[in-house]
């Protein structure tokens, strides 16, 4: 029973961290850059690409702030990861 517990912890982490994108705004972003009819398999796909891309771009400010002796992330690092990436 506690082995089940744990997997039902694991899964409500993964809702939170599948909430980063809410699925509705992004439906309308994309309805917004002129798709008519949106699937859901279509916003699940850019909600899943999205959080690759976020990942990796923190990872990246993660690393700019740490090589320049910080653990904050800042607006600067963000930027200048954007432009490596």
């Amino acid at each position: 029973m506690r082995e089940i517990n744990q997997y039902y912890t694991s899964v409500e982490e993964i809702k939170k961290i599948m909430a980063a994108f809410a699925w509705s705004p992004l439906r309308a972003l994309m309805k917004k850059a002129g798709a008519e009819i949106v699937s859901r398999a279509a916003v699940d796909k850019l909600m899943d690409y999205l959080e690759e891309y976020a990942k990796t771009l923190t990872g990246c400010a993660l690393d700019i702030a740490k090589h320049s002796g910080r653990k904050k992330v800042t607006q600067n690092d963000m930027k200048i990861a954007i432009n490596l990436i």
